[in-house]
């Protein structure tokens, strides 16, 4: 892939392209914006464009360097990807340093990249911290990173920083149905589902998506009791897309009720529905309903009981009288 094939980043690559032009592409980057929206792909063009054998600003994607950057088998290109919840210990940085110093082996300019650089540790911080003060001249890092504000200060004071923002979603529809051929039901729920988000999008359009959300909503969110307990616990990424795909139902519903153009629905295809369900809910439910999806979904993200956590969220689903309304579970009583 080129920097020509690359969605909605025009931006941050003409910046790129500049800089090589005129050799100014040197020493560490952070690149930083939601999950999903390319930032890695754009990593990895560039390490491409810097190595590529026609020697031109886009790489050729044919000569044998790009090849074998594509394939992750480029002995100067090296990429750093770890699972999103593992942390990036100092072993990781040791390795980085003992390669760093070498000369690049077949190509133009040895390229490290260390994707989700927030899972980094202090220690393993504090080393890659020593390599940036001083990269050698022909080594470029790519730190790449959705929550920047979990790295050290320090570490950000030392890259040159650049923005990526997803597509707008009409935008994204528009590129799902005709580059990717998807009917209309699914371009538009995974365009607005994602937030524009098109690397999120791709790896969901060959899923069952429509028909898992569906089952979600008509058992979870329709259904008179939301029996959330019944949910497989087992895999956090399940239920973290299970309350996503709650959060975006009850949403849609406050879109419906204070007059947003039905076209910025998430579940367009279930209009009929929620105009039917909306009358359940007063705004202030709506209001307590996302709270406590949005607070869930954070506190999935620590040391919680899963299935305790779930038991909770279900009494907040459902609407009820204000007298009949129980006690809620304080967060502190989820943890473990």
């Amino acid at each position: 892939m080129s920097f020509q094939d690359i969605k909605g980043q025009d931006k941050p690559i003409q910046i790129l392209k500049e800089y090589i032009k005129h050799s100014r592409l040197t020493g560490s980057y952070l690149f930083v914006g939601e999950d999903g929206i390319g930032k890695k792909l754009v990593a990895k063009t560039l390490a491409k464009a810097l190595n590529c054998e026609n020697e031109t600003l886009d790489p050729c994607d044919r000569c044998a360097s790009c090849l074998k950057i594509e394939r992750d088998q480029h002995p100067d290109v090296h990429c750093l990807d770890t699972e999103a919840s593992d942390s990036i210990k100092i072993e990781y940085i040791r390795q980085l340093q003992k390669d760093i110093n070498l000369k690049p082996y077949t190509g133009e300019k040895k390229v490290f990249i260390i994707d989700d650089a927030h899972n980094l540790t202090a220690e393993a911080s504090n080393a890659l911290l020593k390599i940036l003060e001083e990269p050698p001249e022909d080594s470029l890092i790519i730190l790449i990173s959705a929550k920047p504000a979990l790295l050290f200060k320090t570490i950000i004071s030392r890259c040159k920083m650049l923005r990526f923002y997803p597509l707008q979603r009409t935008k994204l529809e528009e590129i799902l149905r005709r580059d990717f051929h998807l009917d209309n039901n699914p371009a538009h729920y995974l365009a607005y589902f994602c937030e524009g988000r098109l690397g999120r999008a791709l790896k969901l359009k060959d899923t069952d998506i429509l028909k898992e959300k569906n089952r979600i909503i008509d058992g979870f969110a329709l259904a008179r009791r939301s029996d959330l307990e019944n949910l497989p616990i087992e895999n956090r990424d399940n239920v973290r897309s299970y309350l996503n795909i709650l959060a975006a139902w009850f949403r849609d519903i406050y879109f419906v009720k204070i007059g947003i153009p039905y076209g910025e629905l998430i579940n367009l295809d279930r209009k009929d529905e929620l105009l039917k369900v909306m009358s359940r809910y007063a705004l202030f439910d709506l209001e307590e309903i996302l709270n406590s999806l949005s607070n869930s979904l954070l506190y999935l993200e620590q040391n919680i009981n899963t299935k305790l956590l779930l038991s909770n969220l279900r009494w907040s689903l459902i609407p009820l009288p204000l007298e009949n309304r129980t006690l809620r579970l304080s967060p502190k009583a989820i943890f473990l």
